[in-house]
Order: C-alpha cells, then structure tokens, then sequence
C-alpha cells in the first residue's frame, strides 16, 4: 500500500496508548490479560508478528533452496514453486496490512522516534509491493523469475530485521501488557479480513477502510482460481 512520506500517521488512527501505571499490567507485572474461557492466555502483538515472521523465514528459506528452473527443475517441481510463492504473497500481503491498520499507527503515536521508525517501516512495505505484485504474474520458468524472487527475499529478510531490532523494542517500552494484547487481537482480527494481494493504490491511513474490501475481492479470486492451496 502506498505511503506519504510527508505525512504522519494520524492521531485518531492510532492505537491509543495509556500511561503505565504501577500494579496496571505492566509487561513485567502479572495482569488478567485477555483470557478466553479456560484460562488460556492469548498472544500479545508480539507473539502475533513473531509467528509471522516465523513462518515467512521458513517460507522464504524453502523458496530459496527449492529447484529452480536453470537447475532442471521438473514442471511439477516448478508448479510446487509457483503455489509456494503465491503462499509467500499471500502471506506477507496479510500481515503487512494488519500492521498498517494498527501496529504502525501505534509506533507513530510515540513521538518523534516512533514517527521515524513508522515513516521507515512503511517505505520498506511500500518499496515491496512492486515485487510482490510483479512476481505474482512471473511463473517460475521466466527469465526474470529467480532474479526478481532473489530480491524479494533479500527485501523481506531485510524488512523483519529492522522490525524486530527497532520498531519492536520502541512499542514494548511503551505499552503494558494488556494493551500488548488488545493491539495482538486487533492485528490477527485484521489478518482474517486482509487483502491476499499487494494493493499499492491504498494509503496506509485508508487500510481500515478499503483493505478489508480488497480483501473480500482478493478472496474470491482466489477461490474461483485457486490460487493459495496450500502446495503439497
């Protein structure tokens, strides 16, 4: 999704953060959090965005070591390629949204710093959705395949890097652990409705709005193409 560089993120868009009180759930205190019936404590925004990039490192790390055409892949081989890559987009199309609907709005309600570190962070996204949206009309045996997936990964090991070396320690010195969990619900909430496709057209201060329409579009196609089976 397209960003302003010149524009900051909104504060009616942000995710509101309240001052860290002694005994009010710290993210070192105890607190009640958010607990579904049986006790089971939910996933922070932490836990949330780390199984994301748990599972797109795997992903990009098989993409990465998979047959390739130049090597003599087989058709079958190369159509296993094409669905695993389609998981990638799918994926990293998913989760990028859910952050621009609600995790980077809450880093760039910390100030200046926060705002920095945003501003970063969206014009990485920004600068993936090219590739994303180019490779999703490549197919494996294409000349500029390998050479355009080689730079998807670099970008996205790169983007998950910076994210979790300075976005992350920023929010968690500032929020406490019920908000921590509040901004994980809203973010896997987001992920259900998200768009599979990039969707470079929408600013990240419309992805409230119109990513969950890209969504419902995006889901049908994939349906009516079946596009995103899980490759096996």
């Amino acid at each position: 999704m397209a960003v302003d560089a010149d524009k900051p993120a909104s504060p009616s868009t942000a995710f509101r953060l309240r001052p860290q009180c002694p005994g009010s759930g710290s993210r070192s205190g105890k607190t009640a959090g958010h607990r579904p019936e049986g006790g089971e404590q939910m996933p922070d925004v932490f836990e949330v965005l780390k199984k994301d990039h748990d599972e797109m490192k795997v992903m990009l790390a098989e993409l990465e070591d998979g047959p390739k055409a130049s090597d003599g892949a087989t058709a079958e081989q190369l159509a296993f390629r094409r669905q695993a890559l389609d998981q990638v987009i799918i994926e990293q199309s998913k989760h990028e949204a859910a952050e621009q609907q609600y995790f980077w709005p809450a880093l760039g309600g910390l100030g200046s710093g926060g705002a920095r570190v945003m501003q970063d962070g969206l014009e990485q996204e920004n600068e993936a959705e090219p590739l994303l949206a180019e490779l999703g009309k490549l197919e494996p045996g294409d000349e500029e395949f390998e050479e355009r997936l080689t730079a998807l990964i670099s970008a996205a090991r790169a983007h998950i890097a910076f994210e979790e070396a300075h976005a992350w320690p920023l929010l968690k010195a500032a929020i406490n652990h019920d908000q921590a969990q509040a901004l994980g619900d809203r973010i896997a909430a987001a992920k259900k409705t998200a768009p599979t496709r990039p969707h470079p057209h929408i600013p990240p201060q419309a992805a409230r709005t119109a990513g969950p329409v890209a969504g419902v579009a995006d889901k049908v196609r994939d349906i009516l193409t079946g596009r995103g089976k899980n490759p096996s």
